[in-house]
């Protein structure tokens, strides 16, 4: 069984930082892209950024510049580190990955459970 874990969360002033992990576990074969996403109250779940297994990334035009995403491939393992927070990027944070699994002949869309971030003073 594949899962996603997330962790780093927390309560953080405006202008401040968290970094972000995304565990992958299990009987895993391959990870292709992996991203991470956000989801605030009353909104609809949006793109963060994104990370293919090239290591080439996306990001969305609110964090260009003060969000960096990474990964390591020998962990499965993304990062997300987080600079100079603002209130509106609170929301809950889901990673998300492209997952074959062992002895399964497709890959599969995976999401992690969601950690909470908020930016407050």
């Amino acid at each position: 069984q594949v899962q996603l874990v997330e962790s780093g969360g927390g309560l953080v002033q405006p202008g401040g930082s968290l970094r972000l992990s995304c565990a992958a576990s299990g009987s895993i074969f391959s990870i292709g892209g992996m991203g991470w996403y956000r989801q605030a109250p009353g909104k609809q779940r949006e793109l963060v950024a994104t990370i293919a297994s090239s290591g080439i990334t996306n990001y969305a035009d609110s964090v260009k510049g003060r969000f960096t995403i990474s990964r390591d491939n020998a962990k499965n393992t993304m990062y997300l580190q987080m600079n100079s927070l603002k209130p509106e990027d609170t929301a809950v944070y889901y990673c998300n990955a492209r997952i074959r699994a062992r002895h399964v002949p497709t890959t599969l869309d995976y999401w992690g459970q969601g950690t909470q971030v908020t930016v407050s003073s």
